[in-house]
């Protein structure tokens, strides 16, 4: 065996079919968040899409608290788009009207899917914030806006547990079943250096680890060590070299799935990808007799996972 193997300890957390899991953070969250919901799980990834840094996630987490809309004074324009300061540029348009009604509509789904959600996964990113001058707050994109616009520096531990108590705390009351996972990126951020991108992660993880100490019901997941250590060849990498490559976030999502999920969820999670690769199968000739057989047995094996595990019936 040529690689280091990363010990994950055995899991109180138990995630099924019929738990809701919400998704927030860097890119970790959102492949995690992908692999779920093509696996046919009830998630909702990124409802402001990719975040970074501990502190635009706690904000938006805030937001969909409140469930407040956005109004025209919170967004601005940019080289022909509408931007939000709390939202990755995927969300960016042209019209603003647009822009307001796809953000507003966004939000309410993710504030009424977090009222019944049972795990919140949280990936954190980078230590490091941009403060816009302004306002003094630290802003989720800086969607190309001029540099000095915005005071660059790097959170403290102690600021990270701190935010995230009292927003723990805060969910405790409002959402006393909910349950979270915790976990910081492996793609490295090399724009700061190799010595920063250490630095910057390792105030990730002991923050994380203080809020493991505090709360029960918060749990780690460490996506970043098996990255480092069990995946540390380039070939895990895809062509920048900073990001995981695919085969890396199936293996990394098959860890995941070991730690979180028992049994009957695992052989659920097998039957159910296996139906959305035989859906989404495109043959050469679809008039074919052979295909047509293929559509007809994977039609029954729907309908047989359905009779099986009826609460599917909405999902396949």
């Amino acid at each position: 065996m040529f690689y280091t193997a990363v010990d994950i300890e055995s899991s109180t957390l138990s995630i099924t079919y019929q738990d809701r899991v919400i998704t927030l953070g860097s890119c970790f969250a959102e492949n995690i968040g992908r692999k779920m919901h093509n696996a046919y799980f009830l998630t909702d990834n990124n409802p402001f899409g990719v975040l970074y840094n501990p502190i635009s996630i706690k904000n938006s987490i805030e937001l969909l608290l409140e469930n407040n809309q956005f109004i025209q004074e919170e967004i601005f324009e940019h080289k022909s788009l509408w931007h939000s300061f709390s939202h990755s540029s995927l969300f960016s348009k042209v019209n603003s009207v647009d822009f307001l009604e796809h953000i507003n509509s966004r939000l309410a789904t993710s504030a009424e899917f977090l009222q019944q959600a049972d795990y919140m996964l949280i990936t954190f990113g980078t230590a490091w914030v941009f403060e816009e001058k302004k306002s003094g707050r630290v802003v989720s994109n800086c969607h190309k806006l001029p540099a000095n616009n915005f005071i660059r520096r790097r959170l403290t531990v102690d600021e990270i547990v701190s935010e995230y108590t009292s927003l723990i705390l805060k969910l405790q009351t409002s959402h006393p079943n909910l349950k979270f996972i915790f976990s910081v990126s492996p793609i490295r951020h090399f724009k700061d250096g190799a010595h920063e991108n250490i630095l910057s992660k390792s105030i990730l993880l002991l923050a994380i680890e203080s809020l493991q100490k505090k709360f029960n019901h918060v749990d780690y997941f460490p996506a970043y060590e098996i990255m480092m250590d069990e995946l540390r060849d380039y070939r895990y990498y895809s062509s920048d070299m900073l990001h995981p490559s695919e085969v890396a976030v199936d293996y990394i999502w098959k860890r995941f799935s070991d730690t979180y999920f028992n049994d009957e969820t695992l052989l659920i999670k097998k039957d159910l990808e296996q139906l959305r690769a035989d859906l989404a199968h495109r043959p050469l000739h679809s008039e074919s007799e052979e295909f047509v057989k293929f559509q007809s047995k994977t039609e029954k094996r729907r309908v047989d996972l359905i009779s099986k595990y009826p609460f599917l019936e909405t999902r396949i």
